[in-house]
């Protein structure tokens, strides 16, 4: 295994165990990975909205094959020494065994973590079952502790995303995937002190994440680590915000005018950027 793999490896398994919360903020390309590892961040996560979007596609899942995720995940690994983790969907299958082969070829193409949703992509049953969501972290799991360097798998209970607000099967479902051996707990769409502290007083000892940019909820870094929370993710919501300013822009030249060039990156500063 290649020496600077297992050092990123374990610099973003410590990042979780270390005192307080940090933030692991996600581009959706080389471009935007390098500009926020200019930044000082420590660590980037890719975005499978983000990427939905640049390639023209709405978000969902389906809409991108597990060779897009992980090309498009090579491009970000490759564009600076930053820890690197992935957002993997639903491990862009039903069976749990595809889900283990998903983070097996996570870890082949150098990232350091990754992760699995409950998901499923079926309008009918959004979420997956309870005994089937646990047995397709529980491989994924597997799949990680075999990588031959600490992969930090996140399981993701999306509950709130899909409309069942049920905090409290969240928070078993979380339990369980903890038990099964996921490494971070994530449920995306709390949107409440309360909900937040609730999930990190269960989840204990264990790392949480918590999906940051949306809109109507903003809790800053040094309040997020008050309530417990050890890992902040943005989201699609640094996307969105690039192409905010993209149609906003575009809308004033359909307008007639030009004043948006004011708002924009030097080019002089773009170009020392990438240069580097």
């Amino acid at each position: 295994m290649h020496i600077k793999l297992l050092t990123k490896a374990q610099a973003f398994k410590a990042l979780h165990e270390r005192e307080g919360a940090f933030v692991i903020p996600n581009p959706w390309d080389a471009g935007s990975a390098r500009l926020l590892a200019s930044l000082g961040f420590e660590a980037l996560a890719t975005t499978s909205a983000g990427l939905a979007y640049s390639k023209g596609r709405p978000d969902g899942e389906g809409r991108l094959s597990r060779e897009d995720t992980l090309l498009n995940a090579l491009s970000i690994v490759d564009a600076t020494p930053l820890p690197v983790a992935a957002d993997l969907e639903n491990g862009f299958s039903d069976d749990p065994r595809e889900c283990a082969e998903t983070i097996r070829e996570a870890a082949g193409i150098g990232l350091v973590g990754g992760s699995i949703e409950d998901a499923s992509g079926h309008a009918r049953q959004p979420i997956y079952g309870f005994a089937h969501a646990v047995e397709r972290v529980a491989a994924a799991a597997s799949a990680a502790r075999g990588a031959g360097f600490p992969f930090t798998l996140t399981a993701r209970a999306e509950n709130f995303l899909h409309g069942r607000e049920d905090l409290d099967d969240t928070i078993r479902r979380l339990q369980a995937y903890a038990e099964a051996g996921a490494d971070v707990l994530y449920a995306p769409g709390l949107r409440s002190a309360e909900q937040i502290i609730a999930v990190v007083q269960a989840l204990k000892p264990k790392p949480v994440n918590v999906l940051m940019g949306l809109g109507g909820v903003n809790f800053s870094v040094a309040q997020l680590g008050e309530m417990g929370v050890k890992r902040i993710s943005v989201g699609s919501s640094l996307a969105r915000c690039a192409y905010g300013a993209l149609y906003n822009a575009a809308l004033e030249i359909r307008q007639g005018n030009f004043s948006y060039a004011e708002q924009a990156m030097p080019f002089a500063q773009l170009n020392a950027l990438f240069d580097r």
